[in-house]
């Protein structure tokens, strides 16, 4: 299956490889079928496009890249959600805003997004404890655990 892609143009998919958010993505509702694609191999990055809006593509991250200590509790309506059965099953990725300078970038630990790679289902959730970790936190801090 062919789609067209915010950063990468027109790529080909598995079918199988797509992901389901139920509820869509907060200020996104209505859209709801999703594709990690990788951008760089050098680079933990990766882009999260939607298959049914090719300007809807956001580059992730594994947030642990950039904070090792990131940390934080799913509640049982998220895991039921993401029909978890073993925590393993479960990706992190984080929403980058990336600069002209990358080492000026940043990373949203507030709300992460969370995909069942077995299940193939996501779901962004806002952390509840929204002093615990920013919207915009600056990876420039944390560049050297990252390359």
């Amino acid at each position: 299956m062919l789609i067209n892609t915010k950063f990468l143009g027109e790529v080909e998919i598995k079918e199988s490889e797509i992901l389901t958010f139920e509820y869509g993505l907060p200020g996104f509702p209505d859209y709801h079928k999703f594709i990690l694609l990788a951008l760089d191999a050098e680079l933990p990055l990766v882009l999260l496009q939607s298959t049914e809006e090719a300007s809807l593509g956001f580059v992730v991250a594994f947030p642990f890249a950039f904070k090792q200590d990131y940390v934080f509790e799913l509640s049982e309506e998220d895991k039921e959600d993401l029909q978890i059965e073993k925590e393993e099953d479960v990706l992190t990725y984080s929403i980058m805003t990336l600069k002209e300078s990358f080492k000026d970038s940043t990373i949203n630990l507030m709300a992460p997004v969370l995909i069942n790679i077995n299940k193939k289902v996501g779901k962004q959730i806002v952390l509840q404890d929204s002093k615990a970790y920013p919207l915009r936190f600056p990876i420039q801090a944390a560049i050297g655990s990252a390359e």
